[in-house]
């Protein structure tokens, strides 16, 4: 059982920067592939990035690239996404999720196994 707490959420304006922090409890978080997803008002929960358990490999989603970062520290059992020039349409509760596969980097939803609560980021233009 892993569970997930996500921090660092705010509200922003167009064009600032955040970190978004998510913390997991247990003694095999590197075994862990760890992802972001995001939900806005009235859409799909959509991918934004995942990580490998031992953070060598990324995916981003189209979105994503350019502009958002994820990393993890092991040693502190953190995922972070790093967020710069934000969007309005970066506004969205957003999601960190755990894969009980290392390796895999999936952008589908139903694949990973454990999630957080969410932390609501809301981009002022």
């Amino acid at each position: 059982q892993v569970q997930l707490v996500e921090s660092g959420g705010g509200l922003v304006q167009a064009g600032d920067s955040l970190r978004l922090s998510c913390a997991a409890s247990g003694r095999t978080f590197g075994g862990y592939a760890m992802a972001w997803f995001r939900q806005a008002p009235g859409k799909e929960r959509e991918f934004v990035a995942a990580i490998s358990g031992s953070g060598g490999r990324t995916n981003y989603a189209n979105s994503a690239k350019g502009r958002f970062i994820i990393s993890r520290d092991n040693a502190k059992n953190t995922v972070y996404l790093q967020m710069n020039s934000l969007k309005p349409e970066d506004t969205a509760v957003y999601y960190c999720a755990a894969d009980r596969y290392s390796s895999r980097l999936y952008a589908q939803a139903n694949e990973y196994d454990y999630w957080g609560q969410g932390t609501q980021v809301t981009v002022s233009s």
